[in-house]
């Protein structure tokens, strides 16, 4: 099956050849292809066994001695993650296409966590997806900024990444029982069961605030 006639015609639940067991517990095969399937399902810990390694590499390769410009630039590699995030799930993840492919795609992309959001194979990004992304943005920081400057930001962003996918998962599988956990929770909650038209920020939710899209309690 090809990629274009899979965006088309979604598999049937047991084309991946997935036990009925596993399947009634998981989000649906997204590809025919056991194979590809497969690389759409990820244990949480992969994400740090691939991003703990490369931001303490991109700090490394920031920081001869520790400067006060080097923590500079680490906090700004953090807020442009957490504008990249809020702006992601916002305009790209919520991209909602009426029909056809677009529709298809969106339901990959996310729509996929909306229909199943407890998956817990389907709560971070593939490696698939993310490290091509992480090296665009890596490009683009050195393409701006000397060398160490660059490292110091991309192991701002990356850090601000990792956290995120850690906390996304940690708000659908955890109850938490600090306030900042709680009110993370609650909010992401919100987003998914009352309306996903609002709560974008994941691990930053002041950029709701910022833009006017901030979850409201029932009755408001």
């Amino acid at each position: 099956m090809s990629l274009i006639d899979a965006l088309r015609d979604p598999p049937r639940p047991d084309a991946a050849g997935m036990p009925r067991q596993e399947y009634l517990r998981a989000s649906p095969p997204m590809f025919g292809s056991p194979l590809v399937d497969r690389l759409t399902r990820v244990p949480v810990w992969v994400v740090p066994l691939i991003y703990v390694p490369a931001v303490l590499a991109a700090f490394a390769s920031a920081v001869g001695d520790l400067r006060v410009w080097t923590l500079v630039w680490l906090a700004g590699g953090y807020a442009v993650w957490t504008l990249t995030e809020y702006w992601l799930h916002r305009i790209v993840f919520h991209f909602e296409a009426e029909q056809g492919i677009g529709q298809r795609v969106h339901w990959i992309i996310h729509g996929v966590h909306h229909d199943h959001p407890n998956d817990p194979k389907r709560l971070v990004m593939p490696p698939a997806a993310s490290i091509p992304l992480a090296l665009i943005f890596v490009a683009g920081f050195h393409l701006m900024l000397p060398g160490s400057q660059a490292w110091a930001l991309v192991a701002g962003f990356l850090g601000g990444y990792l956290g995120y996918d850690m906390m996304h998962y940690y708000v659908h599988h955890r109850r938490p029982t600090g306030p900042v956990g709680r009110k993370l929770r609650e909010l992401h909650m919100r987003h998914h069961f009352q309306d996903e038209t609002r709560g974008f920020g994941v691990s930053a939710p002041w950029w709701d605030v910022v833009f006017g899209t901030s979850t409201r309690a029932p009755g408001d």
